[in-house]
């Protein structure tokens, strides 16, 4: 490989990891809005609200791109499974968020993708040496102490963002198999009418809907936009850099959340809680860099 090659790796790697900090930072900031919006509205409507307003956003973008919003392969044994796993994810993450501190629940799912990679070789077959099973583990232990269960901090709310975590993981796994025909607007169509869905669910279980103060309406129209801003610019990470160069930034999130939750909230996360939350982050850097070094 050639210097100015590597150097154009090097400057395209850089743009994906700076479009995937700003994807981070957009998604803590909508989890933020959207649990403040919560504090007032029902979590279905706040959920079926986001959807909603993400739905109209892609949707005018696939339109504005030539594309139709809603295809034939959405509708795929595939994408039905993705979908379902979506629902899961969207739901319990918005009722972890909801009820219980943003940096804990942020916390915990960091772990998703290191349940993509046991995931990936107990369904895909894929192989997984023992250092990248070892990072697995490790990152298991750290989210066991931020659970810390049969503790008197444990709380059973918490296991709200431990299904919503492999609810992600799910659509991440299902997502492998997704024809790649379909643009990041379709799937953003798709991802944000799962929204739609999931507000449905939990509207029977939550309060009645009502009419949002001014506070509440912009904390969920700002909400929504950080999320759309956020999908958009994950994708252009995704396809901007090399994966194993640009996903270690997602890490970045959980800062981001803790910063957020510090500032808004007042939450004060303890010991345990920073300490597991270094050790998932460290185990799942090392479970990527392993990767990485293995395909190398």
């Amino acid at each position: 490989m050639s210097i100015q090659q590597t150097r154009l790796d090097a400057s395209w790697n850089l743009r994906g990891a700076m479009f995937m900090v700003l994807a981070m930072a957009c998604f803590a900031v909508e989890d933020a809005l959207l649990k403040k919006a919560a504090s007032s509205v029902p979590v279905g409507q706040v959920l079926f609200s986001f959807g909603l307003i993400g739905l109209c956003v892609f949707s005018a973008l696939a339109l504005a791109a030539g594309e139709r919003p809603f295809i034939r392969t959405m509708v795929s044994r595939v994408m039905i499974t993705r979908s379902l796993f979506e629902i899961v994810g969207r739901l319990f993450f918005m009722l972890a968020i909801a009820l219980t501190p943003l940096s804990t629940a942020s916390a915990i799912l960091q772990a998703t993708p290191l349940v993509v990679i046991a995931g990936a070789a107990v369904f895909f077959g894929e192989k997984v040496g023992i250092l990248r099973w070892l990072a697995v583990v490790l990152g298991f232990v750290g989210v066991l102490m931020i659970l810390r269960p049969g503790a008197d901090g444990f709380g059973i709310l918490s296991l709200l963002a431990v299904i919503a975590t492999l609810g992600f993981a799910g659509r991440d796994l299902a997502t492998r198999a997704a024809p790649v025909s379909m643009s990041h607007r379709q799937l953003g169509v798709l991802g944000f009418t799962m929204l739609i869905v999931s507000g449905l669910i939990a509207l029977p279980f939550g309060g009645p809907p009502v009419v949002p103060d001014l506070q509440s309406a912009l904390s969920l129209v700002a909400g929504s936009l950080s999320g759309v801003v956020a999908y958009s610019s994950l994708t252009t990470a995704m396809r901007t850099g090399q994966v194993s160069a640009v996903t270690p930034f997602r890490y970045t999130r959980l800062v981001f959340a803790m910063i957020a939750g510090i500032v808004m909230f007042r939450e004060q996360p303890d010991t345990w809680t920073l300490i597991g939350s270094v050790i998932v982050v460290g185990a799942g850097i090392a479970a990527l860099s392993f990767s990485r070094r293995r395909a190398g």
